[in-house]
């Protein structure tokens, strides 16, 4: 099977040089200095796996029909990717994996649902710059068809892609896709302090935020009746149990579990992309409780309001400090 990569980032950089690695056919594709960097250096890949240079084949744009083509760009960047490679994108099968629970809608318009995989990435990586990525924690690939039945191309694709890392089929593959949506709930607060998840998170009163995002959340979910599966690693009951405890307690579990995940600066999804001059995927992530609460005609003040704050640095480049965050949440009032 011959796979190609769109989006040379920092999760489709990984999985094109473990899986060339593995002796598979692959192409990554990205921008051009991407692929200059690519072509002439190899991908560095430094991390949990150690320190090494593998040579990936990389282009700007697909140059023939491949069988596999998996999606790794943000999903707010799916579309203008799907329209840069359509030429060759009519007969593959295709493998989606961004955050979020937008991404198959986006593709689905332009791709037989049957051919249709979708994704989540437990495992997790850092963008250093064009052709270096740090490989920071090992997690789960977990694949399933957002609507049809896993069959036994699903099977026959995951096993290519155990070759790199530990894979999961699931037949429960969008409700797990909104457990690990709230997941990805923390990756905001950095993007707001431009600091790493380690140096954010050391700091109590943005973990309490954190909790308090998560309870408007979870609490938007429920009232949408929309369920949520256990991922292998992570159970609801982890979720739900962090909205159910007192504040103190639930933040100080953020605080211990997000300051010890990667020995190296890890920085969320959110922040990569606005540290490279991008738009980020917060209306994917917060953005998308916000728009549940909207058609429900609930309410989301928390999420509404870290979502335009988000914007605004996108808009700006300029980073809000903890104590203006703090203050724009009332962190500071006793009992939050």
């Amino acid at each position: 099977m011959n796979i190609a990569i769109i989006g040379a980032g920092a999760i489709g950089s990984v999985v094109a040089a473990y899986l060339t690695k593995a002796g598979e056919d692959v192409l990554l594709v990205g921008r051009n200095d991407q692929v200059a960097a690519i072509s002439k250096n190899g991908l560095k890949i430094t991390g949990v796996r150690g320190d090494e240079t593998i040579q990936v084949k990389a282009a700007t744009q697909l140059d023939r029909e491949y069988d596999l083509v998996i999606f790794t760009t943000k999903t707010q960047d799916l579309e203008a990717a799907y329209q840069h490679n359509h030429e060759y994108l009519e007969n593959c099968y295709v493998l989606s994996s961004q955050n979020g629970v937008q991404a198959d809608s986006i593709l689905g318009v332009h791709f037989e649902r049957e051919k249709m995989l979708s994704s989540i990435v437990m495992f997790g990586s850092t963008y250093v710059k064009p052709g270096e990525i740090t490989f920071n924690f090992e997690g789960n690939w977990i694949v399933g068809k957002p609507y049809t039945p896993v069959d036994p191309k699903t099977h026959e694709i995951t096993d290519i892609l155990s070759k790199a890392f530990p894979v999961t089929v699931t037949n429960d593959i969008v409700g797990m896709k909104y457990l690990k949506l709230f997941v990805n709930f923390n990756n905001c607060i950095p993007a707001l302090i431009g600091k790493s998840m380690q140096e954010t998170f050391a700091d109590m009163d943005l973990c309490r935020l954190s909790i308090l995002l998560l309870r408007e959340g979870i609490e938007i979910i429920n009232k949408a009746n929309v369920k949520l599966v256990s991922l292998p690693d992570f159970p609801t009951d982890r979720i739900y149990g962090l909205t159910a405890m007192p504040v103190e307690q639930a933040a100080d579990i953020i605080h211990k579990t997000l300051t010890t995940l990667s020995d190296k600066p890890l920085y969320g999804s959110i922040l990569q992309s606005i540290m490279r001059g991008k738009t980020s995927e917060i209306d994917f992530i917060n953005g998308e409780v916000v728009l549940m609460s909207s058609q429900i005609r609930s309410e989301a003040e928390l999420n509404r309001k870290i979502v335009k704050m988000v914007h605004a640095v996108e808009r700006t480049g300029k980073y809000f400090t903890k104590e203006e965050v703090k203050k724009e949440f009332n962190l500071t009032v006793a009992g939050c």
